[in-house]
């Protein structure tokens, strides 16, 4: 058919085709497909931060504005300031956007390898900060307003990055010479003005040795990574080495050393936790956008998370963000613990001759003690999932504040318990003398294994009972009887620590364990060496009581160890399992047990029996499936956690 023989309909339609391309109209072709929600959220969500392109809602801002938003995705193109000139769109929409350019921008301006910041990123950063801040709290609506759109969550996050970056940034400038707090910084072209009113660092700490981003912290060992969404950057403060875990090398001027000997400095037998969490904010002074826009002045402040869970940002309340894993995982991993808990056991260099306290955040006396005590040949690392836990648990978190000892676990129970209960009260004493804040009040003290047995001996009252053990079979003349009795009595007679209202055993051999007492308890052994320390101290009483005992083959015995008291025929711990407990302090066990096929009566956990961790005077009996380690266990830790709601129910907050 010839277009002539074409019908009259098809004709007319060319003929209007052909005048309106005449005229330079052009006709829109609209088309439609169906995507996955995947996708769908993936195109609604993906940002610079997420997928390395400019966010959907800003392409359409810049196509609103009438820029091409094709080369605004190249960081190189100038639409930055186009952006900015451009007044007759939503003020809202148009800060977003700029707020994701400026970061196009300072990711664009990042540094090859280890070399520091520039100036340029710097500003660019500040720059992400101010125009987030005015996106936030200078446009039509307020944060409340907006809470759940995805693109504040998105401008939060850029200003939350912003703030990290300038951070750490700054820190990494001024570490070594800081100025003082509330002195004006020149950097970048801006006036930086910083406030550590919001948190308390370590006694005897100025600056911390290194700032952190928690997000940059990855954990293995750790279940659960605890932290609260909101505004700010989360940072780990390292404030100083460990004070027990560090080994430095005396200088090479000191001629009492050879090269080969190692000292640790000198210190407390209690310090604050070595890498805390920190917030950090971004404020800039306006009293309106304009003046906003050209303030070249911001404000950084210092916040401790545990304290602060909210900030105030130009008259809005919001919730502060904040990262409570990080730091505890950071302390871990740095510690050295598992190697140095062995060598304390079997007496090698580097060990640990005494217990040290640590505490997991910065002193609070609005908060109760959670006092951890770990077990044989074991460190604070035996808690790490359970403090972990506790510490992401918003209610107890408000409550406590956790405490864990870290000690010698060769050295005889007796001495270790003694030494334990010294070192907490120094600690109480230092922060609290007059014992009136409520940390000092209501302590919960929680042990596993010989952690177990020494917490019992804290809410115990000895009486003559242990003295009576320890002596009993010896014969010691008068004389060096009264000279034993006046070293020993420190740590034979006792009465329970006022400060606990509630014990939790984990798994506690309270009336030891026949392991300890087999051949192969029996040669681990001889392989512990107690403290050097320990032996010269006491070398009298030594002489005295290791001469004076009676083995049943007749033979003079030695001094027991940690492992000999944990024996089920050892007299120490006969004589500790029948002391009378406090009446006002509540008791709870958790029990493992190894083989459920088993009676429960006749089980064990692969290490202690049921009949020597069950007490008939505890509240709460918890039976678990598992081997000796069963406080690392989610039940255990889901115990433990109820126990804890429980005792803050019946000590309530005022």
């Amino acid at each position: 058919m010839t277009s002539h023989q074409a019908p009259r309909w098809i004709r007319s339609a060319m003929s209007l085709l052909l005048v309106l391309s005449l005229a330079g109209c052009s006709l829109a072709m609209v088309d439609v497909k169906s995507i996955p929600p995947g996708e769908y959220i993936a195109i609604k969500r993906g940002d610079i931060l997420t997928t390395g392109e400019l966010s959907a809602a800003t392409r359409e801002m810049l196509r609103v504005a009438g820029l091409d938003d094709r080369a605004c995705a190249r960081p190189q193109h100038d639409c930055l300031q186009a952006l900015t000139d451009v007044h007759d769109v939503n003020d809202e929409r148009r800060m977003a956007a700029l707020t994701e350019l400026w970061m196009q921008r300072a990711l664009s301006l990042a540094p090859k390898g280890d070399a520091a910041p520039s100036d340029a990123q710097l500003d660019a950063w500040f720059e992400v900060a101010r125009h987030a801040y005015a996106y936030l709290f200078f446009s039509a609506r307020t944060p409340g307003e907006r809470a759940f759109e995805d693109r504040q969550t998105q401008v939060r996050d850029y200003y939350n990055l912003a703030t990290q970056e300038a951070a750490t940034a700054l820190f990494a400038r001024y570490a070594g010479a800081p100025g003082a707090e509330g002195e004006a910084l020149q950097q970048a072209g801006w006036t930086i003005r910083t406030t550590l009113e919001g948190v308390r660092l370590p006694d005897g700490v100025d600056l911390p040795e290194e700032l952190i981003p928690a997000s940059s912290l990855q954990f293995a060992g750790l279940r659960s990574v605890y932290r609260r969404d909101g505004f700010g950057a989360e940072l780990v403060a390292v404030m100083q080495p460990d004070p027990v875990t560090t080994i430095v090398v005396p200088d090479a001027e000191d001629a009492t050393d050879t090269p080969h000997r190692r000292q640790r400095p000198q210190r407390r037998d209690y310090s604050e936790m070595p890498s805390p969490a920190l917030t950090v904010l971004l404020r800039f002074p306006a009293d309106d956008l304009a003046q906003l826009m050209a303030t070249r002045e911001v404000a950084l402040s210092v916040h401790d998370p545990y304290v602060d869970s909210v900030a105030q940002m130009h008259g809005q309340q919001v919730p502060l963000a904040a990262n409570f894993t990080a730091g505890y995982g950071l302390w871990l991993a740095r510690s050295g613990f598992a190697t140095q808990s062995l060598r304390t056991l079997f007496g090698r260099d580097h060990g640990i001759d005494r217990p040290h306290l640590y505490m997991m955040q910065p002193y609070d006396p609005d908060r109760r003690i959670l006092l951890m005590l770990h077990g044989l040949a074991s460190s604070p690392e035996a808690w790490v999932n359970v403090a972990n836990e506790v510490l992401g648990d918003e209610t107890l978190r408000q409550n406590f504040q956790i405490w864990q000892i870290y000690y010698p676990t060769n050295m005889p129970i007796a001495l270790n318990h003694a030494q334990i209960r010294r070192t907490v009260d120094d600690a109480l004493t230092h922060f609290d003398p007059d014992r009136r804040a409520r940390a000092s009040q209501n302590m919960v003290v929680v042990g596993h294994s010989m952690g177990g047995v020494i917490a019992r001996l804290m809410v115990s009252s000895s009486g003559d009972a242990l003295w009576d053990a320890v002596t009993a079979n010896r014969e010691i003349a008068p004389g060096d009887l009264r000279r034993v009795q006046r070293r020993l009595s420190p740590f034979l007679r006792f009465e329970p620590m006022p400060q606990i209202e509630r014990a939790v055993f984990i798994a506690a051999p309270h009336r030891g364990t026949d392991i300890a007492g087999t051949r192969a308890g029996r040669w681990i052994s001889r392989l512990v060496r107690l403290p050097l320390t320990f032996l010269e101290n006491f070398d009298d009483v030594l002489q005295t009581l290791g001469g004076s005992a009676q083995t049943p083959d007749g033979s003079t015995g030695r001094i027991p160890n940690s492992i000999d008291n944990l024996s089920a025929s050892d007299p120490f711990v006969r004589a500790a399992a029948d002391l009378p407990r406090a009446p006002g302090v509540t008791l709870h066990t958790i029990i493992a047990q190894r083989d459920p096929a088993v009676p429960l009566a006749q089980s064990n956990d692969g290490l202690v029996p049921y009949a020597s961790a069950h007490l008939d005077d505890a509240v709460s009996e918890k039976v678990i499936v598992s081997g000796h380690s069963v406080q690392e266990t989610a039940p255990a830790i889901l115990e433990l956690r109820r126990i804890l709601h429980e005792d803050v129910a019946a000590h309530p907050l005022d």
